[in-house]
């Protein structure tokens, strides 16, 4: 039960991360560390949620097609260029990228 992680809120913040909830995902809880820079991260689910299939898919995908890794790091390097700092407007830059080859990652 992903319920039970809101439990350790404290003990996350005691090694330096802030809880963000769900932020944006449901069933997610995620956690960050170093502030604007945002050094670390924790994205956790339950057992079994189909976000961690998701998300596993598309990194094993990017391990497998290096050219499409390199055009995603090309632009995250942009839109943290763009957002200063908004992790929203971060994240809807990249948001059709990951959606498209999310989709191809899951059909294989």
């Amino acid at each position: 039960d992903i319920n039970e992680l809101d439990k350790y809120h404290s003990a996350m913040a005691h090694a330096g991360y802030v809880a963000r909830g769900e932020n944006g995902i449901a069933g997610r809880r995620y956690f960050i560390k170093g502030g604007d820079q945002r050094s670390h991260q924790v994205h956790a689910f339950a057992v079994g949620d189909m976000q961690v299939l998701r998300h596993l898919a598309f990194r094993d995908y990017l391990r497998r097609n290096k050219d499409i890794a390199e055009e995603y790091a090309e632009i995250k390097h942009a839109a943290v260029l763009v957002s200063r700092n908004d992790a929203h407007r971060y994240s809807a830059l990249k948001a059709k990228f990951i959606e498209r080859h999310q989709q191809l990652a899951l059909a294989v």
